[in-house]
């Protein structure tokens, strides 16, 4: 290479990085990246100690990376040359075809866990269901890349048997229905499908009949969930989103937030986060009443948020539902459920997020 090349291509290259800096400066910095479904770092305030310990030197290189002019579409152009290149698995999502599928992987917690389910059997005699939720991981295993490791949730949910609670065979419902759409292509939650599957897995468990699944209708046709935006992969097509319950004459009281709204917050519909319309989205305590279920019996729903969607399906036969989310209400589960004249117990977690749950400690509290 000779110097008049060297020189054009130097120029070149400032060139390139001083016009991102000047963009950079010219561009108003973003709080949110719809794409990722996360907050952008902002510049962060300057102090002598964090200069010291160097987390403001830290900061300041996550800024500059969020910030980063057009920031979206250069992830979408590096995920697709690794795609090129042969690669199926980006920030632990597993392209399967057209199907995003979160990668579950093993965590100290997991034997732990169910050890404060059996707990919690011990400490209550109000009668404790658990049903653990394989994810499409496990259900759709045949639909990921030759090779890819993943936890084995089957053996997982088998030893969850030995807990003493009730079991409710969500695995097998699922499992019958693998063919079907149970499980959304972009986002790691299962489908309003799937969610009535495991309602008739709970009902099974109480010995009563399910309702029939009924007539659905879809309230969205551009849902683009949250594997979507973790991995990168942005050729996916939207999945649509069913309702199959009426919200007439149901109410979600926000314990926390002091607020009551019906089953769906329809605005959610035209945000990215589309999965929140269920209730509402992730909240410490909702207790949702419906005065014509079959039944005056009341629940508490230990879960995640897996259970936003599967709620709906469960106000048919309880007439009030309390859903809690240790994540963001830490209170022991037995006393909560005492005091609150609870009928019955449901411990109802998707795998993934049962595993590695440090605030499951409060089952057994």
């Amino acid at each position: 290479m000779n110097k008049t090349t060297q020189r054009v291509t130097a120029a070149i290259f400032c060139l390139f990085i001083g016009g991102f800096g000047i963009l950079h400066l010219l561009l108003p910095d973003r709080t949110f990246s719809p794409v990722e479904n996360r907050n952008l770092a902002q510049f962060p305030t300057f102090s002598w100690s964090a200069l010291k310990d160097g987390s403001y030197t830290a900061d300041i290189e996550t800024y500059l990376e969020d910030q980063f002019p057009f920031r979206d579409q250069w992830i979408g152009i590096k995920t697709g040359y690794e795609y090129l290149l042969g690669r199926r698995e980006f920030n632990n999502v597993y392209l399967c075809g057209d199907t995003l599928i979160s990668k579950v992987y093993d965590d100290s917690r997991a034997e732990k866990n169910l050890q404060y389910i059996a707990q919690l059997v011990e400490k209550t005699d109000i009668p404790v269901y658990l049903g653990l939720i394989p994810t499409a991981a496990e259900i759709w295993r045949d639909k990921l890349p030759e090779g890819a490791p993943s936890f084995d949730q089957i053996a997982y949910i088998e030893s969850a048997k030995d807990t003493g609670a009730i079991y409710v065979d969500i695995l097998g419902a699922l499992g019958e229905h693998s063919d079907e759409a149970i499980y959304y292509r972009t986002d790691h939650h299962w489908t309003s499908l799937g969610a009535y599957y495991g309602y008739t897995a709970l009902m099974d468990a109480l010995g009563v009949e399910p309702e029939p699944l009924g007539e659905g209708e879809t309230v969205s046709g551009d849902f683009l969930g949250t594997l979507y935006s973790t991995s990168g992969v942005h050729w996916i097509q939207p999945d649509t989103m069913e309702r199959y319950i009426s919200s007439e004459g149901i109410t979600v009281e926000d314990v926390v937030g002091g607020e009551t709204h019906g089953l769906y917050v329809d605005s959610f519909l035209s945000e990215k986060d589309k999965y929140s319309s269920f209730m509402g989205g992730n909240n410490p305590l909702y207790i949702v009443r419906n005065p014509n279920a079959a039944t005056d019996k009341t629940l508490l729903v230990v879960r995640d948020s897996y259970s936003d969607s599967l709620a709906p399906f469960l106000t048919q036969y309880y007439s009030e539902i309390h859903l809690l989310d240790l994540r963001y209400y830490r209170t022991p589960v037995a006393a909560y459920a005492e005091g609150n004249n609870i009928d019955e117990i449901f411990v109802c977690y998707s795998v993934e997020n049962f595993i590695r749950d440090a605030d499951a400690v409060f089952l057994g509290q």
